[in-house]
């Protein structure tokens, strides 16, 4: 295999594909990038058996052929070269020559026939949107996923495509966070599916702000095909939870907020607090929300928010990573927090179709 590329052009391809590369596996293999030279287009490929991306590019290719290299330390290399101009050739011993500029590296690699086959996809269901849509409705609910390998079906994003929306859904169990879109839906293409979050990492860091995404579905897999970028995905296998039971039919009061000043604020009082599991108590009073934090060891603080409210006085408590969360990934300048009383779930919405369900901490 011999080829000649341009810096920039590698750089954005190992790019897009090296992120889900694990450093350290049981098969060295999965830490390898494909390379396939063949009529002009060089594709590289990386899998981790659970998910695998695809993507190629035009170059001038002199000879065909295929190997794998190490994919972080390809880009490593690849990354520190002087010159515009790499010239990349493999022996038949999976040796690759890398030549820029002065530099000169051989790099061992391995054969492409130890690298794990891309499972072959029949699609049975087909849709459209925009890259930029669905990567704004990942980014406003993955954060609300499961780390909880316990609750497996809670790893990852519940995507339902039904009554000609796309509704995606995370929960730990602890908050939730859901997303509504309308796109167009055949009757006879009505299913859930749940994508699991390295799958949904991916596609944020890959996702552009233009463009179509074509999201294609079989019984176990689901594809994201997008420009010259192909992300095929196992599907967590399960029933995913009737979300809709914990959110609130009904908050007896609503207050808006800046959320920029909301959660700055958290962010403040949440400098005295070392514990995961902390609180950040929320009093809500005629006019004004009070953010309170106090711990044995470090201290306490406390600050104040003017808001417009003339509702009943009410004090309750939220776990205020949990809080900041959907402040951080919303756009909209305001937020309503819909509260009823200190043992109901709070409700934060925005001005788009986004609704962010918290669990409140008892108060002692």
């Amino acid at each position: 295999m011999k080829f000649s590329i341009e810096k920039d052009q590698i750089m954005e391809a190992l790019q897009k594909v090296q992120s889900i590369v694990e450093q350290r596996t049981t098969l060295p293999i999965l830490s390898n990038v494909l390379l396939e030279a063949d009529n002009g287009k060089l594709t590289l490929t990386t899998t981790d058996q659970e998910v695998s991306v695809r993507t190629n590019l035009e170059v001038d290719i002199s000879e065909s052929g295929a190997t794998t290299l190490p994919a972080r330390r390809f880009f490593s290399i690849c990354r520190e070269l002087p010159s515009h101009q790499i010239d990349i050739s493999v022996t038949g011993t999976d040796v690759a020559e890398i030549i820029s500029g002065s530099a000169n590296f051989k790099l061992e690699g391995l054969s492409k026939d130890d690298f794990p086959p891309i499972p072959s996809f029949e699609e049975s269901f087909s849709y459209e949107l925009q890259q930029g849509t669905l990567k704004d409705i990942l980014r406003k609910t993955s954060y609300a996923a499961s780390t909880d390998e316990s609750r497996a079906i809670l790893n990852g994003s519940l995507m339902a495509f039904r009554d000609n929306k796309l509704t995606v859904v995370c929960t730990d169990g602890r908050r939730l966070a859901l997303v509504e879109q309308e796109i167009d839906i055949p009757t006879d293409a009505e299913l859930d599916i749940v994508v699991p979050s390295k799958t949904i990492l991916e596609l944020i860091k890959t996702l552009n702000d233009e463009g179509v995404i074509n999201i294609k579905i079989s019984a176990t897999q689901v594809a994201f095909e997008f420009g010259n970028i192909f992300i095929i995905s196992k599907l967590i296998d399960g029933t995913y939870p009737n979300y809709r039971q914990v959110i609130p039919s009904q908050c007896e009061e609503r207050i808006a907020i800046d959320r920029e000043t909301l959660n700055n604020a958290i962010r403040r009082v949440s400098l005295m607090l070392d514990d995961q599991a902390a609180s950040v108590k929320v009093k809500i009073t005629e006019n004004r929300i009070d953010l309170l934090t106090s711990s044995l060891e470090i201290g306490e603080a406390r600050e104040s928010i003017p808001v417009k409210y003339s509702g009943k006085d009410i004090t309750i408590a939220f776990n205020p990573a949990f809080m900041m969360a959907p402040l951080k990934h919303l756009d909209s300048d305001e937020i309503f927090l819909e509260l009823s009383d200190e043992l109901s779930p709070g409700v934060i919405k925005s001005n788009v179709p986004f609704l962010y369900v918290i669990m409140p901490i008892r108060l002692n």
